[in-house]
C-alpha cells in the first residue's frame, strides 16, 4: 500500500482516479488504533486492487492533507469517489464494515 508524501501525490491521485474510488487512511505512526488498523487495511488493498484505490497518509508527514480533509482524530478514513468525499469513518473499523463501506464505493 502506497503512502502519500505531500499534497502534490495527493493531487495527481485524485485527478488520475479515472472515475476509480480512492480511500484514504490518516495514521500516525505513534497511533495505537491506527497500527491495529494498518493490517486490514493494507490486506483490503491487495483485494480491492483496480476496484478502489486505498492509500495512507501519516498526518504528521503531510499535514496540509490532514488540514484539507478536516481530520482530528486518527485512525480516519476517507472515502472519495469521482472526486468527492462521500463519507468517513473515524476510529477503528472492522474489516466487515470496510468491505461493505468498499463495496458501497466501488458499485
Amino acid at each position: 500500500m502506497k503512502a502519500i508524501q505531500n499534497i502534490e501525490e495527493y493531487n495527481q491521485l485524485i485527478a488520475n482516479s479515472n472515475n476509480t474510488p480512492v480511500l484514504l487512511d490518516f495514521y500516525a505512526d505513534w497511533c495505537g488504533p491506527c497500527q491495529t488498523l494498518l493490517p486490514t487495511v493494507e490486506k483490503l488493498s491487495k483485494e480491492y486492487e483496480g476496484k478502489v484505490t486505498i492509500q495512507k497518509v501519516n498526518i504528521e508527514a503531510v499535514p496540509e492533507l490532514a488540514t484539507l480533509h478536516k481530520v482530528r482524530s486518527i485512525p480516519n478514513l476517507v472515502f472519495i469517489k469521482n472526486e468527492k468525499v462521500v463519507n468517513t469513518h473515524i476510529g477503528l473499523a472492522s474489516e466487515a464494515d470496510l468491505r461493505t463501506n468498499l463495496d458501497t464505493l466501488s458499485n
